[in-house]
């Protein structure tokens, strides 16, 4: 029985980095294993589960390695919510924004703008579990955690659409270099100013490479790189600040 993995390279960055900067940002615990691992889980649990919406031949299929990867992120999973219940809390808002995603499936608008952005909100709340994970006094700096996942992500549809999909719309990259921009003071803005040096290779990036014409593996090389420096620098600086 073959297993349903993710084709969406973004897709792992977006469950990795989060993770990783809410985890060196509130010091890691032995638990931060079993946060990844039930996190990982529960997005190949997503994935069967949006497929099922437009593959109606393969559903039984979808369905089984849904249940599969479900029932091991809940698992793992469990010992978690009662290590720190906080963190169910969480659940309801990244449930509600999953179920944005499932209209968009349904209706066959996956690549719309607001699709894309309640899926990385969602991932970018796992950043704030992390966070919770090691830190638990400051509340204020797990949602620093997530704005900023969240914000990154963005920068990276603002990007990617440029050198594609939407190429040639200087409407698109020109809101996208502005955003880029604003990244920088965005930390500044709620009291990190330090923090807006891990933006600085995505507005490069953006500046150098938006709305060109580039080879789908040069612009994923450079997703990877602005993703671990994001990961390794966000993490850094907001832990200096904790």
């Amino acid at each position: 029985m073959k297993p349903v993995i993710p084709h969406e390279h973004g897709g792992w960055a977006m469950v990795t980095v989060p993770v990783v900067v809410g985890t060196w940002a509130g010091g890691a615990t032995a638990w931060h294993i079993l946060l990844f691992l039930a996190w990982l889980f529960m997005y190949l649990a997503a994935y069967p589960v949006l497929q099922s919406l437009k593959a109606k031949a393969d559903r039984p299929r979808l369905f089984r390695w849904a249940a599969i990867y479900g029932a091991a992120g809940a698992l793992l999973g469990a010992p978690l919510l009662v290590h720190e219940p906080r963190l169910l809390w969480l659940g309801p808002l990244i449930a509600l924004l999953l179920a944005v995603n499932v209209w968009h499936a349904k209706r066959k608008k996956e690549r719309a703008l607001l699709n894309d952005l309640c899926a990385v909100a969602a991932f970018s709340l796992a950043g704030a579990g992390a966070f919770m994970l090691g830190m638990t006094e400051s509340s204020r700096l797990a949602g620093m955690v997530a704005l900023l996942a969240f914000a990154y992500f963005v920068g990276s549809i603002f990007f990617v659409k440029s050198v594609f999909r939407l190429r040639g719309n200087s409407a698109w990259l020109i809101v996208g270099l502005v955003f880029h921009g604003l990244l920088l003071a965005l930390p500044a803005a709620v009291g990190y100013p330090w923090v807006g040096a891990a933006f600085l290779f995505s507005l490069y990036r953006m500046a150098r490479y938006g709305g060109r014409t580039i080879r789908p593996m040069k612009a994923g090389v450079l997703e990877i790189i602005n993703s671990v420096q994001f990961a390794l620098l966000a993490g850094s600086l907001l832990a200096a600040a904790s």
